[in-house]
């Protein structure tokens, strides 16, 4: 019999597409974890977590384990738990080995590239190929964006704006949208979702 860590943990993303976080869900996950700055500490040391494990979107890895818990707590319609970090980590474990068993994730250095003293076709072809699916990329992520509602554009248009210290932009823009830090932090993700499936499904339709 699994275990409720286990339970929430091991929910693979097609049994989530018939789900969508609520405002309702949002605020259970917030009162369960004891309060805006409960859900703070927590999503910054979900961060380091997978931070450490050298993951290169830990901020969308711990968004992810917090959707997959939210989705528990309506399901379960669970308001209180003793030890809510002991869930929260359990399903982190998850996440981080789905994440560890999908494609080969490498960061490339602009300098290394650049500063290489002689390259092969197998190199030149391979670069190539890598700038045609960036560009493909960016063009699915265009028309994707066009396709979300004006608010939902704007909120994550202005929640990664680049202007001035970003703390302080997205605690101007929750207080614009009269809510808070967290609950904008979850509907940003519900958000990235959207467009990351989007941009997944038209970049097979270019392949």
């Amino acid at each position: 019999m699994l275990t409720s860590s286990q339970e929430v943990g091991e929910e693979k993303v097609e049994e989530k597409e018939g789900w969508t976080p609520t405002q309702g869900a949002s605020h259970r996950l917030l009162n369960w974890l004891g309060g805006e700055r409960k859900y703070e500490e927590m999503r910054r040391r979900l961060v380091e977590y997978f931070d450490r494990r050298g993951c290169l979107t830990p901020k969308d890895l711990a968004d992810d384990t917090f959707e997959r818990v939210m989705k528990y707590l309506d399901k379960k319609n669970k308001d209180y738990d003793e030890e809510p970090a002991k869930l929260c980590f359990t399903t982190a474990r998850f996440v981080f080995l789905e994440y560890s068993r999908g494609p080969i994730r490498t960061q490339v250095s602009l300098d290394s590239i650049t500063h290489e003293p002689s390259v092969s076709p197998d190199e030149i072809a391979v670069l190539e190929e890598e700038r045609e699916e960036k560009e493909k990329r960016l063009d699915c992520l265009e028309k994707c964006s066009q396709k979300l509602p004006a608010d939902d554009l704007d909120l994550i248009v202005r929640f990664h704006s680049g202007e001035g210290p970003m703390k302080l932009n997205r605690q101007a823009l929750a207080a614009d949208r009269g809510i808070s830090a967290g609950v904008l932090r979850i509907r940003a993700h519900r958000i990235r979702t959207r467009l990351r499936d989007c941009v997944t499904k038209c970049i097979s339709v270019k392949r």
